[in-house]
């Protein structure tokens, strides 16, 4: 069965003037000439990505979309229609998302990461900024620790929400983030806590000692490659620490301690030294 808003593999059955007929061996779509490879002939298979045409019968492209069904995206509003707008999904299908599916009002130039969906009544892709209602709030898996994808969705009173996985959505605490977070950006993330209400708690750094040994042997290089001095130390700020190593001085802190003791490094107010040898 094709998968409307999805990548199929079908078979090529026929030429017509405005592209090649193209079949699951039950349904068929159109694929314009515009989007044909030059080596394509009869009965051969393609791998296109199938949507619903204005016209009402499926359409194929080998144009690579920014999301299928099912995907959470950051997407730009290019055109103000009536009761909704429509976005460039990066084919040349733009994608709609009714007024009743905007989280606030969208306009024309303006980002926002949504989860693409298609619409019972007529097989079109549509989209959503409302997140929480396609998230998966159900049959949470994950441990405290477990290292996720995250997409950056949007800013809320207590810090970013972000899409986990493409599944599951949770929050950044603005006090615990060192570095500048907008919406769009992929970053690598852990989890903190999952609550028993099922809400997620997210951290930008790895949780537990297994982090402090990954940046033990990090700092001791950089000490290192830097003839053998840092210039952070016990009294600098978060921010000085989290420029120079990508972590909170909390992790520094364990990490320095944890070096202290081995006597592998002194700690100053403003810096740390290697010992020799």
């Amino acid at each position: 069965m094709i998968q409307i808003g999805q990548y199929n593999e079908l078979r090529i059955i026929n030429k017509t003037e405005t592209g090649l007929i193209l079949s699951d061996g039950d349904k068929e779509a159109l694929l314009p000439y515009n989007h044909v490879p030059k080596d394509a002939e009869v009965g051969e298979n393609i791998n296109v990505f199938v949507y619903m045409h204005k016209d009402g019968k499926l359409h194929a492209t080998t144009q690579k979309p920014l999301a299928c069904v099912g995907d959470f995206a950051y997407l730009t509003v290019v055109e103000d229609g009536e009761n909704g707008v429509f976005m460039d999904i990066g084919i040349d299908k733009d994608v709609y998302v009714p007024e009743k599916e905007q989280k606030r009002p969208m306009f024309k130039g303006d980002k926002h990461v949504v989860y693409v969906f298609l619409d019972d009544s007529n097989d079109r892709m549509v989209a959503s900024s409302r997140l929480t209602n396609y998230v998966e709030e159900d049959d949470i898996n994950f441990e405290e620790g477990d290292e996720v994808s995250l997409l950056i969705a949007d800013r809320s009173d207590l810090g970013y929400n972000a899409i986990i996985d493409n599944k599951y959505i949770g929050l950044l605490y603005t006090n615990e983030l060192f570095d500048q977070l907008n919406p769009g950006e992929i970053r690598k993330g852990w989890i903190k806590k999952v609550r028993v209400e099922g809400k997620i708690d997210l951290s930008l750094q790895p949780m537990g000692y297994g982090h402090i040994l990954d940046m033990k042997e990090v700092l001791i290089k950089m000490l290192e490659e830097n003839q053998g001095t840092l210039p952070i130390g016990d009294k600098s700020t978060p921010d000085d620490i989290y420029e120079l190593l990508k972590v909170s001085k909390k992790a520094f802190k364990k990490t320095t301690g944890a070096l202290y003791k081995e006597r592998l490094i002194t700690i100053g107010d403003h810096e740390i030294r290697l010992l020799s040898e």
